[in-house]
Order: structure tokens, then C-alpha cells, then sequence
């Protein structure tokens, strides 16, 4: 048999390629030089989806750009107020921890010369820490060697709030017109299922954080009580600052909460304060995850908490902080498209009850031996 050579198909194949691998290079040098750019745009495009009930409901009093940017000044105004009182409680306990550090080191110091009999005064400490003056002054140097790069990453990090706020405000005073535009990128059969995806998105985005924010409020509550009945200092500040960075900072958001309590507590007149609050935030924990937050996250959408810890850390990974804050939400919208397009398949009866239903041809019994002849 003789293949036929065509010259044509030859130029043909390898245009094909060429634009092929021009494609991949272009995309790849975008993804390169604006990729901060990309995930500050899609970034934004996610929380406009978390915005978008709160939206939609003012929006009926009122144009949605302003609806959209009543949310946004309320999110900014409560994000100011709660890290201007976190951030002055939680430089007052770290100078109060310091002011504290002396008497701490006095404490250690005559434990050891009391279990080992080493004798050991905070003056010799200072003495050695003068002696090492020059290489601490060096260390000095270099630190402020790096305040123009540092100077630099604010105004960065400022300038990408301001990208990120206008894209978003954008994004959601447009929202509906962008829904429409997608779909309309679509042939008619596909349109349907399009304008489908995007309002699982939304809703399921909306239920999530919902289901954060319900918690973060049962979690408040209930610690408010605890810390006002023990006498903890700040208690009610340290019962929102608990509900609230538990439930929205993903993987180590309880310990974080429950750290600032702990170190009040201890820094307290009554520092046994701090192993009670401690205790509280064990012991509340094991109970939200077994009772309150299986309840609350089941009606929005449930990710189990292996797959909500690895998704932190492929977010975290690849993305930074905002990587690790947006991975649940993210991979919790997928899961909700996953249950909505697959196919669901019954179990077979052998492994319905777990197995222990053997089949008849599996079925023990006598073994059968040869059949006779009839002959003797």
C-alpha cells in the first residue's frame, strides 16, 4: 500500500504546532509576570460572590452600586474597629509579658540553682549580652539595612487593597451583567448549564460564609459567658476576638484564638486564669466538632476536616496567606459543582452491609467429591 505525501499537510501540521507552543508561551509569560494580578481579580471575584446575598437584599431598597458599597464600607469600618481594640490589647499584653520577663528570668534562675546548684545572676546575663554589644550592632545594621525593601512591600501591599477594592466593587455592582456576559460566551445548549454553575457558586459561597459567621457567633457567645463568669480581664473583646479568628482563619485559627485568652489569663493577678481559659478552648473545641459545626455546615456545604487541612496547605503553598484563607471556601464551591453534575451509583448487595453477604458461589459447604460410576 503507497501513502500518499502531501507538502501541503506537512505545512499544515506544523503551523499547527508553532501556534500551539506561540499559545503556550504566551500563556505562560502572562501567567509569569501578571499571575499577583490574575489571583488578586479572582480573589476578588470570590468574595463578591460571598457579598452577593447581602447585596441582593439591599439592592431592592436601592441602586446595587450603592448596595454594593454599603457592604463594603460596613466590612471595612468592622475590619478597622476589630484590629485597632485586638491591636491595642495585644500590645499592651506583650509589653505587660515584658515588663514581666525579668522577674520570669529571676524565677528560672533560682530554680536552677536550687535543682543543679549553678549559680547564675541577670547581671552576668547583661554582662555577656554587652560583651556581645558588636555583633548585636551588626545584627542592627543589617536590619536597617532592609528598611527601603520593607517601605517598598507596604506600598505594594496598599496598592493591591486598592486594585482588589475597585475590582470587587466592580465585580459585584455589575454582578447580574457579568452572569449574563459569561453565558452569553456560550452556544444556547450550554447556556443554561452556565448561568446553573454560577448560581451554585453564589449560593453555595453565600451558605459557607453564613455557616462561618453563625458559628463565630455560637463560639463567641458561649466563650463571653465562660470569661465574664471567671473574671477574665477584657473578657468580652477576648470572646469576639475568639469567635471570630477560630472560624475564619482556616487549619490554625483555634489556636490562634485561644492563645491571646491564654496569655491574659496568665499575665492576670490570677494566672490561673490561663490554664481554666485553656481548658475552655479544648473543651469547646471537641464539642463544635462534634455536635455544633457538623449541624451548621451540613445545610451549606460539609468538607471534611482532612480535606479542609490539605487544601490549607496547597493554598498556603501556593498562594501565601490569601491562598490558605481562600482554599475551604474554594474547594467547598467545588465540591457542591461535584455533587450537582456526577453520577451516583448503587452499591452492589455484597458490599452493601459491609461485605459479610457472601456470594452463592462463595458460600461454604461440603466440599463435592467425584461422582460414581455406577460400576463396581
Amino acid at each position: 500500500m503507497k501513502i500518499a505525501f502531501d507538502p501541503r499537510n506537512v505545512w499544515r501540521t506544523g503551523l499547527v504546532v508553532l501556534a500551539v507552543v506561540a499559545l503556550a508561551a504566551v500563556v505562560t509569560f502572562v501567567l509569569r509576570a501578571g499571575g499577583s494580578l490574575l489571583f488578586t481579580v479572582f480573589t476578588a471575584w470570590f468574595v463578591s460572590l460571598a457579598m452577593e446575598p447581602a447585596v441582593s437584599r439591599l439592592a431592592r431598597r436601592m441602586p446595587r452600586g450603592a448596595a454594593t458599597a454599603v457592604v463594603m464600607l460596613g466590612v471595612v469600618a468592622f475590619l478597622g474597629v476589630f484590629f485597632t481594640l485586638f491591636g491595642n490589647l495585644m500590645v499592651q499584653q506583650i509589653s505587660s509579658l515584658v515588663q514581666a520577663i525579668p522577674g520570669l528570668v529571676d524565677g528560672a534562675l533560682d530554680w536552677a540553682e536550687t535543682q543543679f546548684g549553678v549559680r547564675y545572676s541577670l547581671d552576668d546575663l547583661l554582662t555577656q549580652l554587652q560583651a556581645n554589644a558588636g555583633s548585636a550592632a551588626s545584627v542592627a545594621g543589617q536590619l536597617a539595612g532592609g528598611i527601603v525593601s520593607v517601605l517598598g512591600t507596604i506600598a505594594g501591599a496598599v496598592g493591591t487593597f486598592f486594585i482588589f477594592a475597585l475590582m470587587l466593587f466592580y465585580l459585584s455592582a455589575d454582578g447580574p451583567r457579568l452572569r449574563r456576559w459569561m453565558a452569553s460566551l456560550f452556544p444556547p445548549r450550554a447556556q443554561e448549564a452556565t448561568l446553573v454553575v454560577w448560581d451554585t457558586m453564589a449560593e453555595k459561597t453565600g451558605r459557607y460564609v453564613g455557616a462561618r459567621l453563625l458559628l463565630a457567633t455560637v463560639n463567641a457567645t458561649l466563650s463571653a459567658i465562660v470569661f465574664g463568669i471567671i473574671g477574665l480581664p477584657s473578657w468580652l473583646a477576648l470572646a469576639l476576638w475568639t469567635g471570630i479568628v477560630a472560624q475564619f482563619i482556616p487549619a490554625i485559627g483555634t489556636y490562634i484564638s485561644i492563645a491571646l485568652p491564654v496569655l491574659v489569663g496568665a499575665l492576670s493577678p490570677n494566672p490561673w486564669l490561663g490554664l481554666v481559659v485553656l481548658g475552655w478552648g479544648v473543651l469547646y473545641q471537641q464539642v463544635e466538632n462534634l455536635t455544633i459545626e457538623p449541624r451548621i455546615s451540613s445545610r451549606a456545604v460539609n468538607v471534611h476536616p482532612a480535606v479542609s487541612f490539605g487544601s490549607v496547605i496547597l493554598g498556603t503553598s501556593m498562594f501565601g496567606v490569601a491562598g490558605a484563607l481562600l482554599a475551604v471556601p474554594v474547594v467547598a464551591m467545588l465540591l457542591a459543582l461535584l455533587d450537582l453534575y456526577r453520577t451516583r451509583y448503587e452499591l452492589v448487595p455484597e458490599l452493601a452491609d459491609g461485605g459479610r453477604r457472601l456470594a452463592p458461589e462463595h458460600e461454604t459447604g461440603p466440599a463435592p467429591g467425584p461422582e460414581p460410576d455406577g460400576e463396581d
